[in-house]
């Protein structure tokens, strides 16, 4: 089945082998591949390059795309729809909302759109991408997939200081006050993370409530949010993290990845593994249909604060709100 799968992020740990999953197994599909900085310069894009060079009759084209900058989301978005429009591109079968930020070294930082980074890159950002191309799936329809991780969940992720809340007030989401003191900017920023991952799995039941009932849109047009899984290799545990923790990565994570799976951690795996199943979730190979939550490629119940539908839907308005995209769905 030919269709364009669009992959953010894809210099990426993950996206990498995902990438090459998707040319090898599924060479009919066209990859349109977002990264931050597509110079030949960037060792991460080089290597992205190296990967589609094996595959010399891919279909796949190479994208900057800043997502702490909603006009180039905007301009990026609108871009491939017009090609989609136009015929230059097939229809959409699947976006994969892979990138993320974090910084667990120094203190919160803003967008130039003035919404707090983590939450902008993770969350706001791709939802932008999402609701100004859902009308260019095409009529088989298709699968989004949004990125999660077990630190949505209070307590189940060792790096967790403190636990991840949606506000009350959800303007704090996107704009929160100053950290509290004494200053801890590796717990508050992994605090920002894990909200933000949180309000993907709430966003996305909200979307699938939409797609569901919507009038125009094919049926089979489904979104899922995935925990990956925690990954031993990813460049993550090595960006914006104290040097402690990539020491750990390095000497003590990734070397030890089997007995932490088998003892501590079901989910401890590499990129690689990670990134087949995401392109087995996109493509529809595997779970063809099913919409929610997915711990790697199970489908599981994800944190019960995620389930307050009243917050969800109070989100879906606050998102719409912040990307500028009010009334796409009813």
């Amino acid at each position: 089945m030919a269709g364009t799968i669009l992959f953010t992020a894809a210099n990426s740990s993950l996206a990498i082998p995902a990438i090459d999953h998707l040319l090898t197994k599924y060479p009919t599909y066209t990859a349109v591949l977002t990264v931050r900085n597509p110079a030949t310069t960037d060792p991460n894009t080089q290597r992205l390059r190296a990967t589609i060079a094996k595959h010399p009759a891919a279909k796949t084209f190479i994208h900057a795309l800043d997502l702490a900058n909603l006009s180039a989301v905007r301009t990026f978005a609108d871009t491939i729809a017009d090609q989609i429009s136009q015929g230059s591109l097939p229809p959409l079968a699947s976006v994969i909302c892979n990138a993320y930020y974090w910084n667990l070294t120094g203190g919160m930082e803003m967008t130039v759109d003035g919404y707090e980074k983590s939450f902008q890159a993770i969350h706001i950002a791709h939802a932008a991408l999402v609701l100004r191309l859902l009308g260019h799936f095409g009529p088989d329809g298709g699968r989004i997939v949004l990125f999660s991780s077990d630190a949505h969940w209070p307590g189940k992720n060792g790096l967790e200081k403190y636990p991840p809340k949606i506000p009350d007030d959800l303007e704090l989401l996107a704009k929160p006050g100053p950290d509290p003191s004494p200053v801890d900017n590796f717990g508050r920023g992994f605090q920002r993370y894990a909200v933000a991952k949180l309000a993907v799995v709430m966003w996305m039941y909200a979307l699938n409530r939409r797609l569901e009932k919507h009038p125009t849109l094919p049926p089979t047009l489904t979104a899922v949010a995935i925990n990956p899984g925690n990954l031993a290799d990813s460049r993550a545990l090595r960006t914006n993290t104290p040097s402690m923790l990539a020491f750990m990565a390095r000497f003590v994570i990734q070397p030890l990845r089997p007995l932490l799976r088998y003892f501590m951690d079901p989910t401890m795996r590499t990129s690689t593994e990670a990134g087949v199943d995401v392109i087995e979730l996109a493509t529809g190979a595997a779970s063809p249909g099913q919409r929610g939550y997915f711990t790697l490629l199970k489908k599981d119940a994800s944190a019960p604060e995620s389930l307050d539908e009243a917050v969800q839907e109070g989100l879906w308005r606050e998102t719409e709100r912040w990307t500028g995209m009010e009334g796409v769905l009813k």
